[in-house]
């Protein structure tokens, strides 16, 4: 019987490391999670309020319409109508505001198109990707498709 618990100090230290680590862990966690934290699900109620104060980037959909109804209506019959127009000419709250103040830049083309329709491993058989090299070279995609009706030019 004697020789049974010889070794119960390894385990009192095992148990006192175990302690330390949670008392280390409770310390560093209440530094580091803002108050509040988990009120709101996995959220802090402050973040509310913080993205709030910031300044409007995005001048949304019906605000692009506005003036540019032309471009609406091309879009409407294309693939690409269910792309916002600020995914592909970055935010245009300024622009909306006061079309003078901003004017939007033409994006490339290509590094843009190859965002999306870049061969990957992964994409559904029926989304349109290309291996660029193969199906364009160094040509532009501009060459052969309209960016707000990206079928192929000749295809009409």
């Amino acid at each position: 019987m004697k020789h049974r618990f010889r070794d119960i100090e390894h385990l009192l230290r095992l148990a006192g490391l175990f302690a330390a680590g949670i008392v280390v862990f409770v310390i560093v966690r209440s530094a580091f999670v803002p108050a509040g934290f988990g009120t709101l699900g996995h959220f802090r109620p402050g973040a509310i309020d913080d993205i709030a104060a910031l300044p409007v980037a995005y001048a949304g959909q019906s605000a692009c319409a506005d003036c540019h109804g032309d471009i609406v209506d091309l879009r409407a019959k294309a693939r690409h109508k269910a792309i916002a127009c600020e995914s592909c000419h970055g935010a245009l709250a300024k622009h909306a505001a006061d079309p003078a103040a901003l004017t939007p830049t033409k994006p490339q083309a290509k590094p843009l198109c190859v965002r999306c329709h870049a061969a990957r491993t992964g994409k559904p058989a029926q989304y349109p990707s290309v291996d660029i090299k193969d199906h364009a070279g160094d040509a532009d995609c501009l060459a052969c498709h309209k960016p707000h009706d990206p079928r192929p030019s000749f295809a009409e």
